[in-house]
């Protein structure tokens, strides 16, 4: 569990080493349940009179419904855990299965920061020497990695206009990079090697719709609102791409800038820190970790590269609580159908070897082996299904609790409550089978000769 859990850059750590408190509390814990459970039915066996067993012991009908209570009991506590489980990976399906916008697959990104602010022309001849690293197959600069958690948002403004109340995040790229993260290019055309901010921009899909209200943007002005208003022409429409870290939100409106930054007087504006988005040629991006590391140091020695992460980590790292959440429903739902299938072929067994008598008498005149089969399973049958339908009723009501947690799924949706009652069906199936087999193959003359 904690290997799904645990991110390498800010690894856990756990003391996991087994001493004396320990064992004491495993044994204690051990015997405790045993003593818990095993106590009624030990106060149970030790009452019984010696006269009233051998006129025929207790009465079997009330040890019958107590059992059948306790199945009915347990096969609830089992839906339920499948229902909430059902939701839960239902929930981290939807969300891993949602798409970002952008390939992740093969795809770096070298964090980088510098000891003083460089010119763009520096970090374009890092770039170069990383084009030239056997094994790349892109590299395009940003400042920041898709999904990584950090966002820069402003207002815009059609000109003339009063500020719009539209959230917009704004990310400075570089030319090549929406090629790079394989972002689909809907119109217009990606940055040039001359395009400088705030000049020009490129803008996604949800921003054309939300400020253009879906007429083509391209060739369309903006003006960036603050202390002072700045015009920016749109040359290019993307598709949308997942820049925040928010898996739960949809994509918000995006402004992409050129990476190469001037002021008002045209200077060129340096940076301190930025991130060359790799990619690479094999399906290992990992494997050239090293070799891009030397490359960056040897290139620029004021470069610093603070993290190397792959881009799927980064994306998979948003849903560590839904993986997690996922990982013990799935578990506790395999632990509920194998103690309920224990439970049920316990109950089944033991009602047989009781009623070895009864069926060899049935089968004496004339019992068929279906009769046989519903005279044993009636009764847990009916069990089952009350506990089934109480299950029901608990998982609708316990997963309202947890409805903050889930995503994609809802929980009137019948196919979750088909699902629990499918796997509980076939655990029960599967162990009825034996005792039911046993029930059948009674020899009437064999059990009348031995009573």
């Amino acid at each position: 569990m904690l290997s799904r859990i645990n991110p390498p850059d800010d690894p856990a750590r756990l003391s996991l080493t087994v001493d004396w408190r320990v064992v004491v509390f495993s044994l204690a814990l051990t015997f405790g349940i045993t003593l818990l459970f095993g106590l009624a039915p030990a106060l149970r066996a030790s009452g019984i009179k010696p006269l009233a067993a051998l006129k025929g012991g207790d009465d079997p009908h009330s040890r019958g419904r107590l059992m059948h209570g306790l199945i009915a009991v347990q096969v609830a506590f089992c839906f339920l855990v499948l229902f909430v489980a059902g939701l839960f990976l239902g929930t981290f399906d939807r969300l891993a299965g949602q798409p970002n916008g952008f390939s992740a697959e093969r795809l770096l990104n070298l964090e980088t920061t510098t000891q003083r602010p460089q010119p763009a022309a520096a970090w374009e001849d890092v770039a170069e020497h990383l084009r030239a690293t056997p094994g790349v197959e892109r590299v395009a600069l940003t400042i920041w990695p898709m999904m990584s958690g950090e966002a820069s948002g402003g207002s815009v403004a059609l000109p003339g206009a009063a500020p719009s109340a539209l959230p917009v995040d704004f990310l400075n790229v570089s030319p090549g990079w929406v090629e790079t993260m394989k972002i689909p290019l809907l119109g217009g055309r990606e940055f040039r090697g001359e395009d400088a901010a705030p000049g020009v921009a490129l803008v996604n899909r949800a921003f054309a719709k939300q400020l253009f209200g879906g007429v083509d943007p391209v060739g369309k002005w903006f003006e960036r609102a603050g202390t002072q208003r700045v015009r920016v022409q749109i040359v290019g429409l993307v598709a949308d791409a997942r820049s925040r870290d928010n898996v739960r939100a949809p994509v918000r409106p995006t402004v992409y800038l050129p990476f190469r930054v001037t002021d008002a007087a045209g200077a060129p504006q340096p940076r301190s820190r930025a991130t060359f988005v790799v990619r690479t040629i094999g399906p290992d991006s990992l494997a050239l970790a090293g070799a891009l590391r030397d490359t960056v140091a040897h290139t620029r020695p004021g470069f610093h590269l603070n993290s190397l992460r792959t881009q799927t980590e980064i994306s998979q790292a948003h849903l560590l609580r839904e993986r997690l959440l996922a990982l013990l429903a799935a578990f506790f739902s395999v632990v509920a159908l194998a103690l309920a299938g224990v439970g049920l072929y316990g109950v089944l067994d033991y009602s047989v070897q009781h009623r070895t008598r009864e069926i060899g008498i049935r089968m004496a005149i004339g019992a068929r082996g279906g009769d046989i089969a519903r005279s044993v399973t009636g009764s847990v049958s009916a069990a089952v299904t009350c506990g089934a339908v109480a299950g029901a009723g608990l998982g609708v009501a316990a997963a309202r609790s947890v409805e903050s947690l889930l995503f994609g799924v809802r929980i009137a949706d019948p196919r979750l409550l088909l699902a629990p009652a499918a796997c509980i069906l076939a655990v029960a199936l599967v162990a009825a089978l034996r005792p039911v087999l046993r029930a059948v193959r009674v020899d009437p003359a064999n059990t009348l000769r031995a009573e």
